[in-house]
């Protein structure tokens, strides 16, 4: 069962006061929300996904494979309501026209002269690059048809991107709201990218593609 959560964090609680002033810390508390010892990829297999919503208080949206252990959380820590997925994953039917909303991290691998070679794979790739802007929207409209969605209408946004504690070799990334209508062209493709998210940096807060009725 594929599960989404909305967390209203409490934002005079110590613990969502860190976590809302950097996503390293929050990442950590969310994996309190899945079981233990899931091997060398936890978030992917717990298939957890979280987004934070704009607005004046503190929302998060949180999704995982199966119902989140809201007990692991601080004492405390917000107010939370779960519902199971399923029967919005079943309604979707190619044709249909949704709402959508994801956060994502619009990335290109561009060419940095000659690029070191994977030391695993061997395959050459060049420097991530951000997308912002036009780029960023044509970034979206190529990941949604691959997902099966025809966009219809896209809006941006351009969103924080919260972090303290700073390491030289971490990844920092430029995150993008996309909002709009869109057509359902694969149903098959969509529910895997609903489940599994959409772009990098999904520890990060997106990657998180949520739908409603038109």
């Amino acid at each position: 069962m594929t599960s989404l959560t909305r967390l209203v964090l409490d934002p005079r609680h110590p613990a969502a006061k860190a976590d809302l002033d950097d996503v390293d810390s929050l990442h950590k508390t969310l994996m309190r929300l899945v079981p233990d010892h899931l091997g060398p990829t936890p978030r992917a297999t717990a298939g957890l996904l979280f987004r934070a919503e704009p607005g004046p208080d503190p929302v998060l949206l949180v999704q995982t494979a199966h119902t989140p252990d809201l007990t692991a959380l601080p004492t405390h820590y917000g107010t939370a309501r779960t519902v199971d997925l399923t029967p919005l994953l079943n309604s979707l039917t190619p044709g249909r026209t949704m709402r959508y909303r994801i956060t994502a991290a619009p990335t290109v691998a561009r060419s940095a002269g000659n690029p070191t070679p994977h030391p695993v794979s061997g395959k050459r790739r060049g420097k991530i690059t951000h997308l912002t802007g036009d780029d960023a929207i044509a970034w979206w409209q190529r990941r949604a048809t691959a997902a099966g969605l025809e966009p219809v209408t896209v809006s941006s946004l351009s969103r924080p991107f919260p972090r303290t504690h700073r390491a030289r070799s971490a990844p920092y990334f430029t995150l993008t709201q996309f909002d709009g209508l869109a057509r359902i062209t694969d149903t098959t493709h969509l529910i895997h990218a609903l489940k599994n998210g959409i772009g990098r940096a999904k520890s990060y807060g997106a990657g998180l593609l949520s739908l409603a009725p038109a």
